[in-house]
């Protein structure tokens, strides 16, 4: 018998799926053989599974950003499992789209809602709407608004300070602690990427010998990231290392390095997404750290049963920010990576 298949050949996942539709079946089946329907509800609720299909709405920065659909498919895998309807609104890579989508959103009535805004402050109102109206919100990755200043059930995010320092300290080892070194941004206004900058900062700065030459946002935009990288390339004949605040911009500036021959240039992303795995373990890239999107998106629809099937308060049995951090991933672990990432569960 193989590892990921039992002998009738069907796959954990397919295991966990079947489970979950037994779990929700469960109910009728022992309730026509003599059970009382109302205890086997009770033992649904108690396994953390919805009795009844809940009704989410999601919204992440924009499906086009890898991680966001990863994200998606996520949320989506951990519904089914949950008994969750989940609806998506995209954030498209653009502020003012996705405060339109959460606008349309905040229209309508949900059992609870996650949100990946694009950038801080652009979709408090809104929020604030489905908050009054009793719908719990979880905040994911990205601030919405300051946790003092906004009452979301629970934050899930990485520590991007930690993100960006880990992968910047892996380059400055590489680079011998002197060199020049360029750091691709994503969104300003987005506090993950505020985090992570701050984190390459927090390196950089202990190394006299290091230069920064660039620190332009790309703004999670692979076609914006291939124009600057254009430009910096035909700028600086050396380049030693560059940091990017996440793994398709990385890998879309290599595709330009390549075509200018400038592939001795170490490359450290974040988000750990499998073609970045891959980048690692062939050599294209140096170093990228897991933000774990499929945890942080599976556990909001945790979250969000517990709050509505349990009645989890904030503060008492969910903290209000909760911490997601996934390692710096190398060639030594970037199989197991993948691995966990299939199932979706980091």
């Amino acid at each position: 018998m193989s590892n990921d298949r039992d002998i009738a050949g069907t796959s954990r996942r397919d295991l966990f799926k079947i489970a979950s539709v037994s779990a929700g079946a469960a109910a009728g089946l022992f309730g026509g053989l003599g059970f009382n329907p109302l205890t086997m509800a009770a033992m649904a609720k108690e396994a953390g599974r919805s009795t009844k299909p809940l009704k989410a709405a999601f919204s992440n920065a924009g499906l086009q950003a890898t991680w966001c659909a990863q994200g998606k498919r996520a949320a989506e895998y951990w519904g089914k499992l949950f008994n969750v309807e989940v609806t998506w609104f995209d954030g498209e890579l653009s502020a003012t789209k996705q405060r339109a989508a959460i606008d349309n959103m905040a229209s309508q009535k949900w059992d609870f809602v996650a949100i990946q805004a694009f950038g801080i402050g652009t979709l408090t109102q809104p929020v604030n709407k489905m908050i009054e109206a009793g719908i719990p919100v979880m905040d994911m990755d990205t601030l919405i608004a300051p946790l003092d200043s906004i009452n979301v059930h629970t934050f899930l995010a990485p520590d991007n300070e930690f993100m960006g320092a880990a992968v910047t300290q892996a380059l400055v080892d590489k680079m011998g602690g002197e060199g020049k070194i360029v750091m691709t941004q994503g969104a300003l206004g987005h506090t993950g990427a505020q985090g992570r900058a701050k984190g390459f900062e927090s390196v950089v700065k202990k190394f006299p010998k290091i230069e920064v030459l660039d620190t332009q946002p790309a703004d999670w935009d692979v076609t914006k990231a291939s124009r600057i990288w254009e430009s910096l390339l035909t700028k600086f004949p050396k380049i030693d290392a560059a940091f990017f605040h996440n793994d398709d911009m990385a890998l879309a500036a290599y595709n330009v390095m390549k075509a200018k021959g400038r592939t001795d240039i170490l490359i450290g992303g974040v988000d750990a997404m499998p073609p970045a795995i891959a980048a690692v373990t062939d050599g294209r890239m140096f170093a990228t750290v897991r933000n774990p999107s499929c945890r942080i998106h599976g556990g909001a629809i945790i979250a969000g049963v517990a709050a509505v099937m349990n009645g989890e308060k904030t503060g008492k049995e969910i903290p209000k920010s909760i911490i997601t951090d996934g390692p710096v991933v190398t060639k030594a672990n970037a199989p197991g990576m993948a691995w966990m990432e299939e199932q979706f569960l980091i």
